[in-house]
């Protein structure tokens, strides 16, 4: 039990595995939205890089496909550990998803692999 919530990442396959589908990109983002409730019932945060990411490079004229997109996702979810209390990792193949988990293994952050591995904050009442 906790009683801070915890920022937690999310971490799984995004590109990988796609070819560059849109469609199948995006059924990779449901994938990892669809475990933010579980997190945000525990009484925490979950957050995805490329809920970050995607707005930075569409800003910048480009999309998850575009050569810049290595510039963006990778280091967008690497800044975004700093700030982080452990990852969330999915299954599923992806290289982006496995740094996460090794740069948060470094910093001594949990790493969970299931939903109900993560503790359930302690409600507190707030003024």
């Amino acid at each position: 039990m906790t009683d801070k919530p915890l920022l937690i990442l999310i971490a799984g396959p995004y590109r990988s595995g796609t070819g560059g589908d849109p469609a199948a990109m995006a059924a990779n983002l449901a994938r990892l939205e669809a475990a933010a409730w579980p997190i945000f019932a525990a009484g925490h945060i979950p957050v995805i890089g490329e809920w970050i990411a995607l707005p930075v490079l569409h800003s910048a004229g480009a999309g998850p496909t575009d050569p810049l997109a290595d510039q963006v996702l990778y280091p967008t979810a690497q800044r975004l550990l700093g700030h982080c209390d452990a990852v969330l990792r999915l299954p599923g193949d992806s290289a982006g998803a496995d740094q996460d988990v090794a740069t948060a293994r470094r910093r001594g952050l949990p790493v969970y692999h299931h939903v109900d591995e993560i503790p359930h904050r302690t409600p507190q009442q707030t003024a």
